[in-house]
């Protein structure tokens, strides 16, 4: 079992439950996905950047990742409708917790001049998406075999109503908000 996981359910549901004075243990809000997410535009001219970075993802996360095609053509991006420009990764379950593991106290911390995520990405709806401009920060990444560097999104989905549940949820969990 994942040592986040662990950690939820000894410490961090008993804490969100008194805090927003939750009447049963399975109305306190979770972690429900993960979705990482890698746009390559580069993918028009050279299909093999698409592969590379499929590759990247999966190495990452510790998931097979799927290609991602365009839903509708742009003349101006020279993208055509189901054109493939990019690849995610959607992850649950013990690797969801794994991933977000890693994320907090091994990823984030190795970026430079790191003062805390913005707490301004909230959707509304207690979701969470984080831009990562370097996939260097992961360790599984190798400077070597990194042919363009690639940023990519990581979408938190939680089943929090509001974004302060949210918010709580995460910061007990150990995502480092930033101060003020």
């Amino acid at each position: 079992m994942a040592r986040l996981l662990e950690k939820y359910r000894q410490e961090i549901l008993p804490a969100l439950q008194s805090r927003f004075n939750y009447s049963s243990p399975m109305a306190v809000p979770r972690l429900e996905k993960i979705v990482v997410n890698m746009g390559v535009g580069e993918a028009r001219e050279n299909i093999k950047l698409l592969d590379t970075a499929t590759e990247e993802l999966s190495m990452i996360t510790g998931q097979r990742a799927v290609m991602t095609r365009a839903k509708k053509s742009i003349a101006n991006f020279k993208i055509r409708q189901k054109m493939p420009i990019g690849c995610m990764v959607t992850l649950r379950g013990n690797r969801m917790y794994e991933f977000f593991d890693r994320l907090v106290s091994i990823a984030l911390p190795r970026v430079r001049d790191f003062r805390g995520v913005s707490t301004g990405a909230f959707d509304g709806r207690g979701n969470y998406t984080l831009g990562v401009q370097d996939a260097l920060i992961f360790p599984e990444v190798t400077y070597g075999r990194l042919e363009k560097v690639k940023g990519m999104n990581v979408s938190i989905v939680t089943t929090a109503r509001s974004d302060d549940e949210s918010r709580a949820l995460l910061e007990l969990m150990g995502m480092p908000f930033r101060k003020g």
